[in-house]
């Protein structure tokens, strides 16, 4: 008697629909990733998309002013017919904006000088292959031993340590010219936060805890982000083994 179930390391194409909850209407370009096997692709101008999947794969599902959806794999919607998935649009809470105002005379050379610049730029230091983003450097107080003691990046350079295939789909995500182009798109961090099991106030304070800028933090896409978590790790692995010294790391605000 044949079995109707289908093997489970037997990936198999998954075919399906992106539609607006509200009018039933195809979503163009939105973006799939199965976040297993770090594939990525994007709907038609009919809201179709094919993607590998496997049982237990998560598919996850974004678009533009949309609520994102992770979708768990099952034999049942492997076996079936097109797949339709309606997502809600997004509810954005507009934060409050605080206007300056700036002494501006007309003449382009001048105000151009007193108008307030929050640049960043990137290095690179002797003994890594590695860029370094350096930015308004973030010097944390602590009030006690125990505070002193604990540093995010030893936390997460530690768990990375112990769970090694958060970072290899995350390289493998950088490499993938697919998922280059989807990441370069997304602002959101969900997928980075989902990889690595951290909440977005986590993934912040360790990009500052490596010396990225605030504004790099808040204005760069995922592939960026993506790429300064590797750089950070990497250039903290070179400090742990020796090659760099932690002060050279460790760049201050008056070294450009």
């Amino acid at each position: 008697m044949k079995s109707d179930t289908i093997p489970q390391m037997k990936a198999v194409t998954l075919k399906g629909k992106i539609i607006s909850i509200i009018d039933r209407k195809p979503l163009q370009s939105a973006h799939i990733i199965n976040l297993n096997s770090v594939k990525g692709t994007v709907t038609t101008n009919k809201g179709l998309f094919e993607i590998p999947a496997k049982v237990n794969d998560t598919i996850f599902v974004s678009y533009i002013g949309y609520q994102s959806v992770k979708l768990k794999i099952t034999n049942d919607l492997l076996k079936g017919n097109e797949l339709e998935i309606a997502i809600h649009e997004k509810i954005v809470n507009i934060d409050e904006i605080t206007i300056k105002s700036h002494k501006l005379i007309g003449v382009l050379v001048v105000d151009a000088k007193n108008v307030p610049q929050n640049s960043y730029s990137r290095i690179h230091i002797n003994g890594l292959p590695q860029a370094y983003e350096i930015g308004n450097s973030y010097n944390r107080n602590y009030n006690s031993g125990l505070g002193a003691l604990f540093n995010p990046v030893d936390f997460w350079y530690n768990k990375f340590g112990k769970k090694p295939k958060e970072l290899k789909r995350l390289k493998k995500m950088k490499e993938s010219d697919q998922m280059r182009n989807i990441m370069e798109q997304n602002y959101s961090r969900e997928i980075m936060m989902d990889y690595l099991d951290m909440s977005r106030k986590e993934l912040n304070d360790l990009l500052t805890e490596c010396n990225y800028s605030g504004r790099f933090i808040n204005k760069a896409s995922d592939l960026q982000i993506i790429e300064a978590v590797l750089e950070c790790y990497e250039n903290y692995r070179a400090v742990q083994k020796g090659v760099v010294k932690k002060d050279i790391i460790r760049i201050m605000d008056t070294v450009y």
